[in-house]
C-alpha cells in the first residue's frame, strides 16, 4: 500500500512560479515511476510530467514543456513538480501518482497508475 501526500498550490498571477511536493509512504517508493496529472474544470484529467523510478529520465507533457520540471528525492520518498512562468491556462487540480511497479517504464496513461494523491488546486489569474 502506498499514500501519497500532496502539499503546496494556490492562487498566483501569470507569470508566477509555484511548488507542489507529493510524499510517499512505503519502503519500495524508489522503485515505482511517479506522474503528475492535473483536470481543469470540464476537462479530463491529462498527463502533465513523469519520472522513472532513479529520476535519471524526465517527461513533460508539450504544453508544459521548458516550464515545467519533475524531479524527485527518493532519501525524502518525495517527488516535486516546479512550475514557472504560470499561464491562466494552467489552471487545474494536480494530482501526483504512484506506478507501484518495482524499476518499471515511465507511464503516460492516468489508467496506468494504481495510487493517487489527495490533489491540490492550482489557480493562475491573468
Amino acid at each position: 500500500q502506498v499514500q501519497l501526500v500532496q502539499s503546496g498550490g494556490g492562487l498566483v498571477q501569470a507569470g508566477a512560479s509555484l511548488g507542489l511536493s507529493c510524499a510517499a509512504s512505503g519502503r519500495a517508493f524508489n522503485t515505482f515511476p511517479m506522474g503528475w496529472f492535473r483536470q481543469a474544470p470540464g476537462k479530463e484529467r491529462e498527463f502533465v510530467a513523469a519520472i522513472s523510478w532513479g529520476g535519471a529520465n524526465t517527461y513533460h507533457a508539450d504544453s508544459v514543456k521548458g516550464r515545467f520540471t519533475i524531479a524527485r528525492d527518493n532519501a525524502k520518498n518525495t517527488v516535486y513538480l516546479q512550475m514557472n512562468s504560470l499561464k491562466p491556462e494552467d489552471t487545474a487540480v494536480y494530482y501526483c501518482a504512484a506506478d507501484p511497479s518495482p524499476y518499471g517504464r515511465v507511464k503516460f496513461n492516468q489508467y496506468e497508475y494504481v495510487y493517487w494523491g489527495q490533489g491540490t488546486q492550482v489557480t493562475v489569474s491573468s
